[in-house]
């Protein structure tokens, strides 16, 4: 029966699985529809299908697996198991097989119907704990969902087509203040509780404006088919936000980590959140780097090596493992660094190898994610080493 099946017991163990494996999977499709070999689908297709699928496919797989753990943790009561967890993972599934297959009113409902049954999921223990401080989730989530529902009905016709990579850009903003706010509770909790010489803390003033420069950064790029700010104001904007980061950053006492590889991968991976604010800043100036520089600092860079870095440690702590990182782990962050870099580069200095950067770049990511599954499986799918129930 499945609510016997270890895999789902915890939000975090099915989901982790499935959006590493689709990380695997996506890149070579990504590649395929690339080069020609993949022709259009029955919905999403090429750039559509990639920029679509890696926010609200990938990305929204590991905050459900993390939330769905965190918020139990948080509240002290239980969110889904068994077999409703595994309705919510069939349910995205189902999202991604749509999402290529079609028919595309029917994907658009499917894939827009996860999000919402999340963040009822996580609503139910928040409310009932009257843990307020969580409320800042749901409101995140519910950006995710309009971001989502607008990308849909602009593929459909409902909407003007220019909003699809306005929503996606949308919702990557929106995912990057979640992992904003989650960052500054975990780093230097975990910096500090791991670390004796370590003295991280936080200083409310760089706390308010590393979350509303980024929330200001969201306003603007969500009423720019409309409304625009001067160049100058832009670009002081993403400047003045990038620079709050690196503050931030510097405040949890980095440096203090760097004996301890689990530790470290998370401000090495939170550092390209100001990288990549400063590439934008660029990509607006008289530089013209390009902007997919800038949005791939972000995702590969920022986002995935976050959630990587999140993933490896909450899968080895809730599974009753020494919170340790041993050649799994630090394989698949430092390739997965790699990827961010070499995808990067030639918007920035060799835009005449942007081809063959983007191919190397597709298959580390995918390496990456190999790395973690070949190393990951059983973790996930097997009981507790403490406990076999758990």
């Amino acid at each position: 029966m499945i609510s016997n099946r270890p895999v789902f017991t915890l939000g975090f163990r099915p989901f982790y699985l499935v959006a590493a494996v689709f990380a695997v999977i996506s890149l070579p499709v990504w590649l395929g529809f690339y080069v020609g070999v993949i022709s259009s689908g029955g919905y999403l297709a090429g750039l559509d299908w990639h920029s679509h699928e890696m926010v609200f496919g990938f990305a929204t797989a590991v905050i459900a697996g993390f939330l769905l753990t965190a918020v139990k943790n948080w509240t002290g009561l239980p969110t889904l198991t068994g077999s409703s967890l595994a309705a919510l993972v069939l349910l995205w599934i189902s999202g991604r097989v749509l999402m290529l297959s079609g028919p595309p009113v029917l994907a658009a409902i499917i894939d827009f119907l996860f999000i919402p049954a999340l963040a009822i999921a996580i609503a139910i223990p928040i409310t009932q704990s009257g843990n307020i401080r969580n409320f800042k989730i749901l409101v995140v989530l519910g950006g995710l969902m309009v971001a989502n529902s607008v990308f849909h009905q602009a593929m459909l016709g409902a909407l003007p087509f220019q909003l699809t990579r306005v929503s996606v850009l949308a919702a990557l903003d929106v995912i990057v203040i979640l992992i904003a706010i989650v960052a500054g509770r975990v780093i230097p909790a975990f910096t500090g509780n791991a670390v004796p010489a370590a003295r991280p803390h936080s200083v409310y003033i760089v706390e308010a404006a590393a979350i509303i420069s980024l929330v200001l950064v969201l306003a603007v790029g969500v009423s720019s088919p409309w409304w625009s700010i001067p160049t100058s104001i832009w670009i002081g904007l993403l400047l003045v936000a990038a620079l709050a980061h690196v503050v931030r950053l510097l405040l949890w006492d980095p440096f203090k980590t760097r004996g301890n590889a689990l530790l470290w991968m998370l401000p090495v991976a939170y550092a390209w959140i100001p990288v990549s604010l400063v590439l934008r800043a660029a990509a607006a100036s008289p530089l013209h780097i390009a902007a997919s520089s800038a949005s791939h600092a972000l995702t590969v860079g920022a986002v995935a090596s976050l959630m990587v870095a999140m993933m490896t440690r909450s899968a080895l702590g809730h599974t009753g493992r020494a919170l340790k990182a041993g050649r799994i782990e630090v394989g698949a962050f430092v390739t997965l660094q790699i990827a961010a870099i070499v995808r990067i580069l030639p918007g920035i200095v060799w835009p005449q190898h942007y081809r063959a950067f983007l191919i190397g770049s597709a298959v580390l990511w995918s390496l990456a994610f190999t790395i973690f599954v070949f190393g990951y499986w059983s973790i996930l799918t097997r009981p507790r080493i403490d406990d076999p129930s758990g």
